[in-house]
């Protein structure tokens, strides 16, 4: 199973989740958007679809991407969605030090962490947290809509339970 980051060079190596995954030899990383997989899941927070269960299959074939840029530049990178499969991680809080408590603005290993679980990889997802010591309070303070996300059989319903935990 492919775990791959396109990193823009964009933050603080020091800083980044992404850079601590790649030296802990968890992911492959990547510096050109022509070395990411066709068909690979693209964690897409512009998505139409949410990431589901329904995806695990393409997960196994041909992996997930990650996007470690800035916010301002995403709308560029986009481009990839014709030849991956965009998929919206459902509302989640961020426990990362610097957007501590934040709804939706994961850093990359959260990210990844949340697309593993819902995919029904918790063992992965909790190995790739364990680099951080913030990393084991995502999954404590998520555990309750990670497991109801794992559990829907399609985006549907993953946009109808991610409701229930945004009030």
């Amino acid at each position: 199973m492919q775990l791959i980051v396109y990193n823009a060079r964009e933050c603080d190596p020091k800083r980044c989740t992404a850079m601590r995954l790649y030296r802990a030899g968890k992911i492959k990383m990547v510096y050109n958007l022509q070395e990411l997989p066709s068909g690979a899941i693209l964690l897409d927070p512009f998505a139409e679809k949410a990431l589901s269960k329904a995806d695990a299959e393409t997960l196994k074939n041909r992996g997930v991407v990650a996007l470690d840029c800035s916010w301002k530049r995403i709308k560029h990178i986009l481009r990839l969605r014709r030849r991956m499969v965009p998929r919206a991680l459902p509302y989640l809080v961020a426990t990362n030090p610097t957007y501590y408590g934040r709804p939706t603005t994961l850093s990359t290993a959260e990210a990844l962490a949340a697309a593993l679980f819902i995919l029904g990889e918790k063992g992965l997802a909790e190995d790739i947290l364990g680099l951080f010591k913030w990393g084991p309070t995502f999954l404590d303070l998520n555990r309750e809509p990670l497991e109801a996300y794992a559990r829907a059989t399609d985006s549907t319903e993953v946009v109808a339970l991610q409701r229930q935990f945004m009030s």
